[in-house]
């Protein structure tokens, strides 16, 4: 019951973070509309949520596996919604610029911290990850519907209003904090889930999840702006088909954790990774309303692997999770964004039909990546070791 209360709590936290990430693509179309941006300069917008974003991962990554920093989960929290809450007031772009990258510091400093507390509340079981990553999913599948219901039907001045989900993500940091015994019993799991490092696996999970980064931030980024040129120019067309985009990623990481328990996550992967060479493929060419089934098919298969990878990535470095961590769910996830402005300026240059083609390669890498990676040994009888461990001590210091 512990656990299942941690992860519950952690993935709505997940949620009220990951809710930033997307709302920088629901941004886009008001921005262009608002500010008669054109594609390259909106997209830069996406850049400067990811650069900052790409740098800082890492790093917080490799503080977390010397210091348990709980304390990271509300400070990042509040940054990355104060970010985007002042990213539609700066009239300028260079302030638009300044207060998104802000938003990318918090959001940065959120995931490795948090995916190693989840690693720990979940002991270790792909489908504890695979419900931490659903509300990440669910987070970015809300945005476009927040920033549609905030600033829809008036103007970019009402993106104060999107600081709400930071305020409630805050306030949820505190439970998970006191169920987790306030890290301590944290601490001594990781020092036993050790083993020893896998680096050349990392290396090529690491640039599988760049090519799968770029291929869904490159989407993200411009499918609104896609669905509304291809089907008649409806705003709601576009806000349906990022929302589609998003949801189906919830789809997919509860399939994932589930199908990793019948296979194994390599396995799974590579089926995930060769559907989605197709789905792509299908919402670039494919005309008309079928245009949202690809993308439902699109977001659930390049999904599928994402909490997978994760796990992956901290059993090929069992001696720097925070590290892994850092990398496969942030920096990886952000490399994607400096993608978009070259998918931009090609954009402003021919169109995005052609634009959005060479995407439909990125699965296919990922495919051939994974085709070269073991499955490595999991460490499931040392987390419940260290977590009934864990457990004792922390029932011992309530007493």
């Amino acid at each position: 019951m512990r656990r299942n209360a941690s992860i519950l709590v952690l993935a709505v936290g997940h949620a009220c973070v990951d809710v930033y990430q997307g709302a920088v693509a629901a941004l886009i179309p008001f921005f262009v509309a608002e500010r008669d941006y054109s594609y390259a300069v909106a997209s830069g917008i996406v850049l400067a949520a990811s650069l900052l974003s790409s740098v800082a991962q890492p790093v917080f990554g490799a503080l977390t596996d010397r210091w348990a920093m709980p304390w990271l989960l509300p400070v990042s929290t509040i940054l990355g919604g104060v970010g985007i809450a002042l990213s539609g007031l700066g009239g300028s772009y260079g302030l638009t610029l300044t207060f998104v990258a802000i938003s990318g510091i918090g959001v940065a400093a959120y995931h490795p911290e948090s995916a190693r507390v989840a690693r720990l509340a979940g002991r270790g079981s792909h489908s504890a990850m695979g419900w931490f990553s659903l509300g990440g999913n669910i987070g970015f599948a809300l945005a476009p519907l927040m920033v549609a219901t905030a600033i829809g039907h008036g103007s970019l001045r009402w993106t104060p209003v999107l600081a709400l989900p930071a305020l409630a993500g805050t306030a949820l940091c505190v439970p998970v904090l006191r169920m987790l015994g306030a890290g301590r019993a944290a601490g001594r799991a990781t020092a036993t889930a050790r083993g020893a490092d896998d680096v050349a696996s990392f290396v090529r999970l690491s640039l599988a999840v760049v090519c799968r980064s770029i291929v869904f931030i490159g989407l993200s980024t411009f499918i609104s702006l896609y669905a509304r040129e291809r089907l008649g120019g409806s705003a709601a067309a576009g806000t349906a088909a990022l929302f589609v985009l998003f949801l189906g990623g919830a789809v997919g990481s509860v399939l994932g954790g589930s199908l990793a328990g019948r296979y194994d996550r390599v396995r799974v992967s590579r089926w995930s990774y060769l559907t989605s060479i197709a789905a792509v493929a299908g919402v670039v060419y494919v005309p008309g309303p079928a245009l949202f089934v690809f993308v439902a098919l699109t977001s659930a298969g390049l999904y599928v692997p994402f909490s997978l990878q994760v796990t992956l990535g901290q059993d090929y470095l069992p001696s720097r999770v925070g590290t892994a961590s850092g990398i496969t769910l942030g920096l990886t996830v952000s490399i994607g964004g400096l993608v978009s402005p070259v998918i931009g300026r090609l954009a402003d240059a021919t169109s995005l039909r052609t634009a959005l083609a060479p995407l439909i390669a990125m699965p296919a890498l990922s495919w051939l990546l994974f085709r070269t990676l073991p499955e490595p040994a999991v460490h499931q009888a040392q987390f419940a070791a260290s977590a009934r461990q864990g457990d004792a001590d922390t029932a011992l210091s309530g007493t």
